[in-house]
């Protein structure tokens, strides 16, 4: 058993995703069709940031992009797959035996004191002793049901947490990427997903920079920060970071 962090891989993605998606957009007004699928990629940037100042994002939908996450929790992927409009395959629990499993230690624990028994023990070191004997506990009951694959597996990962490492595909098109990543880049996101949704726009950023350059929270996009009272207080520092 040992902690984990976050690794992200982007493994495949649409060819020339910025010239698909303006041959998409200019077939919608195109009289003759006959070089539709011939554009200039040095006016790519240029035209399908106009779509994007217009509004007319379905051709944005015809890129996608897949990613191969590891090193990251089930409680973050609980939140992943809330973005219904991409296909998922996660690793099992049911499939896989986990009495071994990695863990993800949220930071805020760490120089952090838990009290126990009029002792103070690191917080970190006791989430570490927690996981190990989540870990035995499991093993246990796996051993009563029988150790017969994924029909004790089933039942045993009732004990495992929210922090037990996982893996995942993730395929999504441009347009819902850039949803997502105006959710999940605010600050108010929790901390690992918006470390992962920084990774996969680090990522598109260098193949298709004529959608993603300049993405980032809606509050780039809008200007300003919508949460009203919950604002972060740090919109100026957000857009600098993200915004073209």
């Amino acid at each position: 058993m040992k902690r984990t962090k976050a690794k992200t891989r982007l493994i495949r993605y649409t060819d020339a995703p910025g010239e698909v998606i303006a041959s998409a957009a200019k077939l919608c007004y195109a009289k003759d069709t006959k070089m539709i699928l011939s554009q200039d990629p040095g006016q790519v940037e240029k035209f399908v940031g106009v779509l994007r100042d217009m509004g007319h994002m379905s051709p944005v939908e015809h890129a996608s992009f897949t990613f191969y996450i590891e090193g990251v929790s089930r409680a973050m992927t609980h939140q992943l797959v809330r973005h219904r409009l991409a296909s998922y395959s996660q690793r099992s629990q049911r499939y896989v035996r986990h009495d071994g499993f990695e863990y993800v230690i949220p930071p805020q624990f760490k120089g952090k004191k838990v009290k126990e028994n009029s002792a103070e023990i690191d917080a970190e070191e006791y989430f570490r002793e927690t996981m190990a004997y989540l870990a035995r506990r499991y093993a246990k009951l796996n051993e009563v049901l029988g150790d017969s694959g994924e029909s004790s597996n089933e039942d045993a990962r009732y004990v495992l947490p929210n922090a037990c490492e996982t893996k995942i595909f993730v395929t999504m098109n441009a347009r819902a990427l850039l949803h997502f990543f105006e959710e999940r880049l605010c600050l108010r996101a929790q901390w690992e997903i918006r470390g992962v949704a920084d990774q996969m726009l680090m990522l598109v950023r260098e193949v298709c920079p004529s959608v993603f350059e300049g993405a980032g929270p809606k509050c780039v996009r809008l200007g300003k920060c919508p949460e009203g009272k919950m604002t972060c207080g740090k919109f100026e520092k957000i857009k600098k970071r993200y915004a073209a």
